[in-house]
């Protein structure tokens, strides 16, 4: 694009010399940013004059990631994480916006808590956030007032023992799926067979298992394979949009491939825990510090996830960042252990590792971790380099060699199942909407430059 079509006298920003990466292409280009938004791409003779220039020479400029399953604790859980941690968190790991569930306390489940949450984002948030509401049995009513109030997406606990966020009955399912279907939102599913959890869950218990396999065994495949099939039936009645979160399981993959092949608006997300790590990890990280819903599995399921991943049955790469503190993490008895890990700081770094390896290509982590996230749940201005777009821009040293040390995460609870890991590639500048919010491994954005990201409207 000339300067003359740009029609700026001087922009903000030209980013110059860097290899541009979209999900089919990477090529040598120049980017222009004026406002927020990415104006011109194009030869640097084209480009107007700058008020910065940043020399991108030997990097990648990548679209910022997209992570649409994180959980960011407040307001509750603040000892665990605050919004200024975790979006700094994300900042460094080349995060540019972030969707948090709604279990919470109080949870997300009302217009009033939407808002609560949006003004506690709003003051501390240095990425860009959406908010999920929280699909009950009795808040049917209130979904569209919760959209109103801020909501950018729904979440529906089909598998869940945590009081904050009680699974449905199938019939209050249904009916939130129809409402959402004509608001034309996406509903988040964790998809668990709650029956199933509880009664293995107590008879567990009872017997006096305490072990981190009893969990396992709680967590079953079937569980997970009924839960995402019953999603898929519901969402082809209703037309409702939905996303499976954290595919942790093998044997989901061919009823997803057949709920896609239906024409099921189904999409599906991994995150690196289940890519990475198996039951195996237990001797080195102490088996019950494995601990997250759904399960890490035994060795055999991680293969078939990077295959669906890399062939786009599973669309999205996610995280589930759940920061917990580490002696939260090593408790002897496996109910009492806190589930989940962090993860918007490091998912980049390891999937670029990956990509030196040569199991997938940048392209391919461009796809996964920015267009698919934005395409799924509407964000037309994130997710790609393309003019008229929000200047969500992450450079890449793909060179750059490091190591995983949990005490240098920026999450409060920084008990990383990656301690150690070495890693090859990493974000060495994250911006969004054109400001620089992090520089080589450092936070420098500033405390509510982030921005709430709104829903689609029902014709998206």
């Amino acid at each position: 694009m000339s300067t003359e079509a740009v029609g700026i006298p001087m922009v903000d920003l030209v980013i110059e010399n860097g290899l541009l990466v979209s999900p089919s292409l990477i090529w040598p280009d120049t980017v222009a940013v004026h406002e927020g938004k990415i104006v011109a791409i194009g030869p640097l003779e084209t480009m107007p004059p700058a008020r910065e220039r940043i020399d991108a020479r030997g990097l990648h400029v990548l679209p910022g990631a997209i992570d649409v399953h994180v959980h960011f604790r407040e307001p509750g859980f603040a000892h665990k994480e605050t919004w200024t941690s975790a979006t700094q968190a994300a900042a460094v790991g080349g995060v540019t916006t972030v969707f948090d569930m709604p279990n919470t306390r109080p949870p997300t489940a009302s217009p009033a808590a939407v808002a609560e949450k949006d003004a506690l984002a709003a003051k501390q948030a240095i990425v860009d956030y959406g908010i999920y509401g929280l699909i009950g049995e009795d808040n049917g009513d209130e979904l569209k007032a919760m959209l109103d109030a801020g909501a950018s997406a729904f979440k529906l606990y089909m598998g869940s023992e945590n009081p904050l966020a009680p699974c449905p009955s199938d019939g209050a399912i249904v009916d939130a799926f129809e409402t959402l279907a004509g608001l034309g939102i996406r509903c988040t599913v964790h998809a668990e067979n709650t029956p199933i959890l509880k009664r293995r869950g107590e008879r567990l218990r009872r017997s006096g298992r305490v072990d981190a396999a009893a969990h396992l065994e709680q967590h079953a495949d079937i569980a997970t394979v009924e839960a995402v099939s019953r999603s898929a039936i519901f969402a082809e009645w209703t037309g409702c949009k939905i996303h499976i979160a954290h595919e942790s399981s093998r044997h989901s993959l061919p009823h997803i491939r057949f709920a896609k092949s239906r024409g099921v608006d189904i999409t599906v997300e991994t995150c690196p825990h289940y890519l990475f790590l198996s039951t195996d990890d237990s001797s080195r990280l102490g088996a019950n510090f494995l601990r997250v819903k759904p399960p890490v599995r035994e060795p055999g399921h991680a293969g078939p996830l990077w295959d669906a991943l890399i062939d786009g049955t599973i669309d999205i790469l996610s995280t589930d960042h759940a920061p917990h503190l580490p002696d939260e993490k090593r408790r002897p008895v496996i109910w009492d252990c806190a589930p989940g890990f962090p993860g918007v700081e490091t998912s980049m770094r390891l999937m670029l590792t990956e990509v030196n390896r040569g199991r997938m290509t940048l392209c391919q982590y461009v796809r996964m971790a920015c267009r698919a996230p934005a395409d799924a749940f509407g964000l037309a201005h994130k997710g790609r380099l393309e003019v008229g777009v929000d200047a969500d821009i992450v450079l890449v040293d793909l060179r750059a060699e490091g190591r995983i040390e949990g005490a240098l995460l920026h999450s409060l609870g920084n008990a990383t199942p990656y301690e150690g890991f070495a890693t090859i590639g990493m974000p060495v500048r994250t911006m969004v909407r054109g400001r620089t919010v992090a520089l080589d491994g450092r936070p420098v954005g500033q405390p509510g430059w982030g921005r709430r990201v709104g829903a689609p409207s029902a014709s998206a």
